[in-house]
């Protein structure tokens, strides 16, 4: 028979390997959360940078014009420093391009539907406006969209996914009422 001791002992014992045991188990996730947000740190800070060097603006100038200090943006570019959103914001304008992008770059936002190509070609375009650009995006997305959901149960075998179906020669493809 055990004494009152050798059970509380042998209850603590159970009681530390299972702390043990699940702080191993949270320490790994920890680490793989690090790792991801380090990895989302660096995706956003080399994203300014190329968005920076396209725009050929310096570092110092960028710094300024986001109003924010030379080293931190430096931090930033190289994934030392995970910017807020309102950072971010301010760097956007300050590189005159889309505060959404920044945002989807740094995990804030969800990518959105389509062609990250055509995506980027829109935002990338200095003839308009930032406006216009979500606009263009918006419709752009609502297109693809419901071009993915008319397609996927009509979609035949030769017709490519994002290609825009094209009406058989003689046939009406915005047939009216009356011809129905």
């Amino acid at each position: 028979m055990q004494t009152p001791g050798e059970f509380v002992s042998g209850q603590v014992r159970s009681v530390r390997e299972k702390v043990d045991l699940l702080a191993g188990s949270v320490a790994e996730t920890v680490a793989a959360e690090a790792q991801q947000v380090s990895a989302v740190r660096s995706q956003v800070g080399e994203y300014i940078r190329e968005q920076r060097s396209a725009a050929r603006v310096s570092l110092r100038e960028l710094a300024r014009t986001a109003g924010v200090s030379n080293p931190y943006l430096s931090q930033v570019e190289r994934g030392l420093r995970k910017p807020s959103a309102e950072i971010l914001a301010a760097i956007a304008r300050g590189l005159k391009i889309s505060a959404e992008s920044l945002y989807e770059q740094a995990g804030i936002l969800d990518r959105r539907a389509g062609n990250p190509d055509t995506v980027a070609a829109i935002r990338s375009d200095d003839q308009l406006s930032e406006r216009h650009k979500a606009v263009l995006i918006e419709l752009y997305e609502t297109y693809v969209r419901e071009y993915a959901a008319a397609s996927t149960p009509a979609r035949t075998a030769g017709t490519a996914p994002g290609a825009i179906p094209i009406p058989p020669p003689g046939t009406d493809p915005n047939p009216s009422k009356e011809s129905a």
